[in-house]
């Protein structure tokens, strides 16, 4: 029995909401998961039944304030369990991996001074970078950049040797938006507790796509997004260990985050709410219940092995095609491939490929230093989840040669 089969991919298309759409009269073929994955239908319609009847969460004593807070609440349970944290305190709901970011490099300006070093790696999005980046400018510290090798890999051994007193901060994503590198988080948090750091990692991009447990990463901060996971947009998650969290200050003033106000000062709110002020995402974070529990019913193993094969034969493929290169071959790769045509604009693929119903990434993926890296302007980048097939890639792979013919 293969491994569609056990997984029953043809079932597990039917919870999702836009599969069978026509694009350009044409049948869907969605390969853009890594920007935003399709959304299940148990998602929305917990949204929707959040806004048929819908009222803000926590203090209120009637019956709709307190289903709702409930509701809430259920899920920041269940988000600590899916990520291995050992309290519900230490998960705090943000907008996203972005917002999540900036609330680490906010709440961390009183633990950096001028000198010290943070280090990221050649591999990151812009949101993990141009937090640090503010925040070495207003410190006058430092950002160091952990290198990679010609496969997309970092190298481990150069890592180390940034490593020392001054460094403050590693923030390193766990699989690279860009081209699919697995990190070996574990390894590179343990080389950063020995100076001391702190430890931050992005991990919107491996969240749907492998087991993640906090404790056993070591790490600080650990941050993702709904979206990228079959739930909603505008909600994410940071977690961070309680001791640190107890210790730094708030991200935001206003409501929730306070426990008393007076005229002339203020006391603030227990964790998790001194990090979440105002009104939050309440429907997102109730939807995003409904994803976690189909990623638990499935089976994260299940999902790995399933988008591996998929990742593996997509690869085969597109390497018998003339003149094109994969940009990014590390041994440990998540479902992502980024790739380029010779002598033809990655955005020239991706509009031909859209024509044909084929929906894939193009550009430099906010990743623009990771290309010049590489000295090029940007790839066509495919992801894949667990909705796609063989017949995606077969059509994938067809397309791209169309494409290259009109060209």
């Amino acid at each position: 029995m293969n491994i569609a089969t056990k997984l029953n991919i043809d079932e597990i298309k039917t919870k999702f909401i836009g599969l069978n759409s026509l694009v350009r009269n044409k049948p869907l073929v969605y390969l853009d998961s890594g920007a935003t994955t399709l959304k299940l239908k148990s998602v929305v319609d917990e949204v929707v039944n959040y806004y048929s009847a819908s009222a803000n969460i926590h203090r209120g004593t009637h019956f709709l304030a307190i289903k709702a807070t409930e509701e809430f609440e259920a899920t920041r349970d269940l988000v600590k369990t899916f990520v291995g944290a050992r309290k519900k305190e230490e998960i705090i709901f943000t907008k996203g991996t972005t917002e999540a970011i900036n609330l680490v490099a906010t709440i961390l300006r009183g633990e950096i001074k001028k000198g010290d070093e943070i280090i990221i790696s050649a591999l990151e999005h812009h949101s993990n970078m141009v937090p640090w980046q503010m925040l070495a400018k207003e410190k006058e510290a430092t950002i160091k950049i952990a290198p990679i090798n010609p496969d997309g890999e970092i190298i481990i051994e150069d890592f180390s040797k940034l490593l020392n007193e001054k460094t403050k901060i590693v923030a390193i994503n766990h699989i690279s938006n860009s081209i699919g590198t697995v990190n070996d988080i574990a390894r590179i948090v343990a080389l950063a507790k020995k100076v001391g750091a702190l430890t931050l990692i992005d991990g919107a991009q491996a969240i749907a796509h492998k087991k993640v447990n906090v404790l056993d990463l070591g790490c600080d901060f650990y941050c993702f997004s709904g979206h990228k996971m079959f739930g909603p947009t505008g909600v994410g998650v940071l977690y961070g260990k309680e001791e640190l969290l107890e210790r730094l200050p708030p991200y935001q003033g206003g409501g929730e985050m306070i426990k008393d106000v007076t005229y002339q000062g203020s006391t603030y709110n227990d964790l998790p709410y001194k990090f979440e002020a105002g009104t939050p995402n309440i429907a997102g974070v109730i939807g995003l219940k409904k994803s976690i529990e189909f990623i638990n019913d499935t089976g994260l193993t299940q999902i790995a092995n399933y988008e591996s094969m998929l990742l593996k034969e997509a690869t085969s493929r597109l390497k018998k095609i003339p003149n094109l290169t994969i940009i990014g071959n590390a041994k440990d790769k998540g479902p992502i491939l980024s790739f380029n045509i010779k002598g033809l604009h990655h955005d020239d693929i991706g509009t031909l490929l859209d024509q044909q119903g084929i929906a894939v990434r193009t550009g430099h993926h906010c990743c623009s230093p990771l290309m010049n890296l590489y000295k090029i302007p940007g790839t066509i980048r495919a992801t894949f989840s667990i909705y796609n097939t063989l017949d995606d890639i077969e059509k994938l792979s067809q397309g791209i040669v169309k494409a290259v013919e009109l060209l």
